[in-house]
C-alpha cells in the first residue's frame, strides 16, 4: 500500500505580507494514521524540499498529540524536509493520494497541472482521492473522465465560508471555496464551524476543517482496505 501526500509550495497568504503555507495537524494526523496502518507513505511538493509551514499552525493552541508527536519523529521530519518535486513522480506508482489543507493550496497547487493529472489519473483508476480542509481546491480543475468537472455531481465538503470570515481571511483568499465546489456542480455540504465532517462520495473523499484530518484519513484507508479486499 502506497500513499503519495501532496503539501503546498506556496507561503504568500495574498498580499497581506504574512505568511501561509500547510497546516501542521491537517499534515501530521494522516500521515501517522497512515504509517500505522503499514502504508509506504511518499511526500511531494510542486517546488520539492521542505515545503512551508503555515506559522498560525505551530501556535501552542493548535497543536494536538499528532503535531507534538511529529515533533519527536525523526524520520517524519526528514521526510518532510526532503519532499520529492510533484513533476518527477508517476501517478500508476501509487494507491492513493491524500492532500493536507492550509491557504497555500489555493494559490499553487489548484492550477498545478501536475497535481491536475495525478488526481484525474488516480480518480480515473478508481483509486482514493483525499483532501482535507481547504486543500478540495485542488479538485476544482480536474476533470472526470467525461470530461466534466470532477466534483460535478459528486457530494464534497471543505473549508466553510463561514470558517473563512471567522478566520478573518473571507476578503484575502483568491476565492471561497464553499462557492467554488458548489459551481463546479459539486454536492457541497457542511456540519457547525470547526467540528469534523467527513464526505465520502465513491473513491473522492473530502473533510471541512482541521478537525476532519484524522477521520477523513481514516475514511481513505476503509477505502483502500475495500479495494485491497476485491482484489
Amino acid at each position: 500500500m502506497k500513499i503519495l501526500m501532496v503539501l503546498t509550495s506556496h507561503d504568500q497568504l495574498g498580499t497581506t505580507g504574512k505568511k501561509t503555507g500547510f497546516w501542521l495537524e491537517e499534515f501530521a494526523a494522516p500521515y501517522f494514521a497512515f504509517r500505522d496502518a503499514g502504508a509506504e507513505v511518499v511526500l511531494a511538493s510542486p517546488k520539492g524540499g521542505q515545503p512551508p509551514l503555515d506559522p498560525k499552525s505551530d501556535d501552542p493552541e493548535a497543536q494536538t498529540e499528532a503535531t507534538r508527536r511529529f515533533r519527536e519523529d525523526d524520520e517524519a521530519r526528514r521526510a518532510l524536509a526532503n519532499t520529492q518535486m510533484l513533476a518527477s513522480l508517476a501517478p500508476a506508482d501509487y494507491d492513493a493520494v491524500f492532500y493536507p489543507g492550509g491557504h497555500g493550496p489555493l494559490w499553487d497547487l489548484v492550477d498545478d497541472l501536475h497535481s491536475i493529472v495525478l488526481i484525474e489519473s488516480l480518480y480515473a483508476a478508481g483509486k482514493p482521492v483525499g483532501a482535507v480542509c481547504h486543500a478540495p481546491a485542488v479538485l476544482l480543475n480536474a476533470r472526470a473522465p467525461d470530461g466534466a468537472p470532477l466534483v460535478q455531481g459528486n457530494a464534497v465538503t471543505g473549508f466553510s465560508n463561514s470558517e473563512e470570515t471567522a478566520v478573518g481571511l473571507a476578503e484575502v483568499v483568491p476565492f471561497l471555496l464553499e462557492d467554488e465546489l458548489q459551481a463546479r456542480g459539486g454536492h457541497y455540504s457542511k456540519v457547525a464551524d470547526w467540528q469534523p465532517h467527513v464526505v465520502a462520495d465513491g473513491n473522492l473523499i473530502t473533510g471541512q476543517n482541521p478537525a476532519s484530518s484524522e477521520p477523513t484519513a481514516a475514511a481513505l484507508l476503509d477505502l483502500l482496505s475495500g479495494r485491497r479486499d476485491e482484489l
